[in-house]
Formats: C-alpha cells, sequence, structure tokens
C-alpha cells in the first residue's frame, strides 16, 4: 500500500511539482549520464525521506503554507540554474558535489511539503519504520521513472529536431514558467 502511494505521489499529474523538480534536474543530461544522475535523484530521495520521517514522528514542524510556496522555489531555482548553466561549449550540467547538497537541500523542503498528509496516514500504523521505507522506495521507483522519461524524450529529440543546448533551454525555460505559475499561486494564497 504504502509504495504504490509513494509511486502515485511522485507520479500524479495533479500534484506535478515533484515532476517538474525531477524534470528540472534530468533535463541537461544524456543517456550516457544515466547512473550519475540516478544517484542525483537518490540524494533528493534522501533529503525527502529524512524529513517525512522527521516530521511523521513529530520532530520537525514547519507551517505547510511556508513549505508549499517554497516548493515552487526550489523548481525555479533549478530550472533558473540548469539554464544558466548551458553554454554553446557545454550545454549539460554537470553534476558537482554542489548538485548533490542541492538535491539534497530542497528534498528536505519536498519532504516537509508531504509529512501532514503521510502523518494521517500513518496514525495508524504500530511502526511506521515498515511503512516509512515503502513509501520511499515507491517515491524513488517513481523518480526513477519519470528520470527515465525525460531521458527518452531528449534522446529522440536532440539531435534529430533539436541542438542540446535549444533542448535544454527550451525545457527549463517550459519548467521554469510552470514553476513561476505555481508560486504565484502559493503567494496569492498568504492574502
Amino acid at each position: 500500500m504504502y509504495f504504490e502511494l509513494g509511486f502515485r505521489h511522485i507520479a500524479d499529474l495533479a500534484g506535478y511539482d515533484h515532476i517538474l523538480f525531477v524534470a528540472a534536474l534530468a533535463i541537461p543530461f544524456g543517456v550516457g549520464d544515466w547512473r550519475r544522475l540516478a544517484f542525483l535523484v537518490t540524494a533528493f530521495t534522501l533529503g525527502h525521506s529524512l524529513t517525512l520521517a522527521l516530521a511523521t514522528l513529530r520532530l520537525v514542524s514547519v507551517p505547510s503554507q511556508l513549505v508549499e510556496t517554497l516548493i515552487p522555489v526550489t523548481i525555479l531555482f533549478t530550472a533558473l540554474d540548469t539554464y544558466t548553466s548551458a553554454t554553446p561549449q557545454r550545454p549539460e550540467n554537470p553534476i558537482t558535489l554542489r548538485s548533490y547538497g542541492v538535491a539534497l537541500l530542497f528534498g528536505l523542503i519536498h519532504g516537509l511539503g508531504l509529512s501532514t498528509y503521510l502523518r494521517a496516514l500513518l496514525g495508524s500504523e504500530e511502526s511506521i519504520a515498515g511503512a516509512l521505507l515503502a513509501f520511499n522506495v515507491g517515491l524513488e521507483i517513481g523518480q526513477l521513472v519519470i528520470l527515465s522519461i525525460v531521458l527518452a524524450v531528449g534522446a529522440a529529440l536532440v539531435p534529430a529536431i533539436l541542438q542540446r543546448r535549444r533542448w535544454v533551454q527550451l525545457s527549463v525555460g517550459v519548467t521554469g514558467g510552470f514553476a513561476l505559475m505555481l508560486l504565484v499561486q502559493r503567494l496569492g494564497a498568504w492574502s
């Protein structure tokens, strides 16, 4: 049950913020970067898992409105970072230690966004460790599926239709645009 919830959480088109984030991470990379990129996505999952566990155990509490506003900021930052890193000499964004740190940090923020919902689901569980593990494994599998789709689309379009640099700029532009709309929407909820 919790594995399926984790998978659906990441792959749900209605909650497209996670899809946007994983896409913004994956867009500048090619299929040959699969393994390194999977580790980058796993850093995000580790951060996500940590705050889910801490918040579910009621060890960390952050106002949900603040977290829901920060989530599109993380997507927008990732999209802008990817866009500005794409140059004619190196259209893809290299994975650095900073990249892993940012993915981990943003995973912490995204995990807080789901903690209230998951805490309500896990309230009746005697041991939340197994449920949290299953949920996060489902989340990770979902992210790897999204990662595969983004890499496959990129491989199909580059260089057959677009140059890699144009693919990166166009894709992260769209991703950043959706994140900006989401941010404006969530800022409007503060009124």
